[in-house]
């Protein structure tokens, strides 16, 4: 602990100090004679003050209420020999916070000042508990104010693409979650893993017996495929329609190989609703993350 002392008695000063540095209970980093000539700016790292009760001047009582108006917010140790109820009392009403006897008893020093470290101990670590909990409250309502966000997003752009009541929707849905999820951990999502890695990490938080991972990973699969080529197929309408279409302009590049819109527009320009576009699914996810974390 760092302590200052406030006491008109030097050889009182001098004897305080000793204690405190024979027995390791910290360093005294500053001194004063009497009230007057004490301030805040001298009690920056200053966790405790011990202060003498009757000085000349400014007494400590006065010192104490000077010091706290200030803004110093560490314990007072009240050091005295005056022995009167009423003044110990409004000592007390004033904010010491423990008290030190005259003449001075080392082993009273030190078990009045290991209290004190105590106290400022308990005190730092409840301090850092209830940091901790804010910290950690505000990152839940973050997220959970994040994911609302993604999710709603994500829902909009299946709308402008067409494919909100695919049954792959859902699904999409669920990757957006984890994308997003993995992004705050810290971990970069501009490469997505393998498909069906990808799909079983979705899968896994549904259902734990391997069968029905694997047979769920397979649905999954089909109908991610199928709701991505109804995406393809939509915006390569819009484009044939409209080739200044902002809805095509925007994302027929960004969510597909812009070589396989074209041809596909060619598809159904001659009236084949079968494809044989290669649709890229990782692309697509990939690039839809970034459309809904960037909107």
């Amino acid at each position: 602990m760092r302590f200052f002392l406030i006491e008109d008695d030097a050889v009182v000063r001098k004897m305080l100090e000793k204690i405190i540095h024979e027995n390791g209970l910290g360093e005294v980093v500053g001194q004063a004679e009497d009230g007057l000539h004490v301030s805040i700016d001298q009690l920056y790292c200053v966790d405790v003050v011990l202060i003498d009760l009757l000085m000349p001047g400014l007494d400590g009582i006065q010192t104490m209420k000077k010091l706290r108006a200030q803004g110093f917010t560490g314990p007072f140790v009240m050091i005295s020999q005056v022995e009167n109820k009423e003044m110990i009392g409004q000592a007390y009403l004033h904010g010491i916070d423990t008290y030190i006897h005259k003449p001075i008893n080392r082993y009273e020093v030190i078990s009045v000042l290991k209290r004190v470290a105590d106290y400022l101990s308990v005190a730092s670590s409840l301090d850092s508990i209830r940091r901790l909990l804010q910290t950690l409250e505000k990152k839940k309502q973050t997220t959970a104010s994040h994911e609302t966000t993604i999710e709603q997003k994500a829902q909009q752009l299946l709308l402008v693409l067409g494919i909100a009541g695919e049954s792959g929707a859902s699904d999409l849905l669920a990757i957006m979650r984890w994308l997003s999820e993995q992004e705050q951990q810290g971990r970069a999502i501009h490469d997505l893993p393998p498909l069906k890695e990808l799909y079983a990490q979705i899968v896994q938080r549904m259902y734990k017996e391997e069968p029905l991972v694997q047979k769920e990973i397979r649905a999954m699969e089909q109908r991610i495929r199928r709701m991505v080529l109804q995406a393809f197929t939509h915006l390569s309408s819009l484009g044939l329609a409209d080739y200044t279409n902002p809805t095509f302009e925007h994302f027929a590049p960004r969510l597909f190989d812009f070589e396989e819109i074209r041809l596909r527009m060619q598809e159904l320009e001659a009236g084949e609703k079968a494809t044989k576009c290669r649709i890229n699914v990782k692309k697509f996810l990939a690039a839809f993350y970034m459309e809904i974390k960037g909107a």
